[in-house]
């Protein structure tokens, strides 16, 4: 190959880019390509009523507040409780995000985004449900691997990134029956769920878990999240949260 076509060239990393920049401008013809889209609008009756969890309407949260605002790493957590861990993707599609989650990522109403679902189990057992939203822009450059997490953590990939931040905590209480849950994981009992958007390496993402009925909480003590308050900041919100 001749010097001429070597110079030519660009780079791997800003071909990527490129590429990146081409499904932002024409996001429907790129994403059939790569991930089924779904062409239903997001159940906005499904949406839970996410709120601070200092809200006086969240009765009953004084004594779980130990766990369910840990801001440690949960894959970690549920590691270490010695049980067999495993990721199972449920569904990874490119979607319109809820409204409420619009609004926490500061995404515009016809921009779509990737959204993955697993369920995190312990033993066989499902124990948290997870929901991640992946805007288009937040999966270019140094992110474009999470479009290929597969039965990956994504909590592993995030709590390893020295520049990860991540914001207060939201909550609720679902049903149990909740459309929000895949229906292979609905349950008799109601189920706490917390959000939370990470900031990595400029861009945002959303995370939402949802507590199942076989998960077990640990034990009051020093938690995880005394290690990790430094990289919780609201400044990640946008202005009008």
């Amino acid at each position: 190959m001749g010097a001429g076509n070597v110079q030519g060239r660009r780079p791997r990393a800003q071909r990527g880019d490129l590429a990146c920049a081409r499904v932002l401008a024409h996001p429907r013809a790129s994403s059939r390509a790569a991930t089924p889209v779904t062409r239903v609008p997001p159940d906005s009756s499904a949406d839970p009523a996410w709120r601070s969890p200092d809200d006086p309407r969240l009765a009953g949260l004084h004594g779980l507040r130990h766990w369910l605002l840990d801001d440690g790493s949960l894959t970690r957590r549920l590691v270490d409780s010695g049980g067999a861990f495993r990721v199972q993707r449920l569904s990874q599609r490119w979607a319109t995000p809820r409204a409420s989650e619009r609004r926490v990522l500061a995404n515009g109403l016809r921009q779509r985004a990737l959204v993955r679902e697993v369920a995190l189990r312990l033993d066989g057992e499902a124990v948290v449900f997870a929901r991640s939203v992946f805007p288009y822009a937040s999966l270019c450059g140094s992110l474009a691997h999470l479009r290929k997490l597969q039965g990956s953590s994504l909590g592993a990939i995030l709590f390893s990134a020295p520049d990860m931040r991540r914001s207060p905590f939201q909550v609720a209480l679902l049903a149990g029956d909740s459309r929000y849950l895949p229906p292979a994981l609905r349950q008799d009992r109601p189920a706490w769920a917390r959000r939370s958007v990470f900031r990595l390496h400029g861009q945002r993402l959303l995370v939402s878990e949802v507590f199942l009925a076989p998960f077990r909480p640990w034990a009051p003590g020093p938690g995880l999240e005394r290690g990790w308050r430094r990289r919780v900041s609201a400044a990640i919100l946008p202005a009008t949260q």
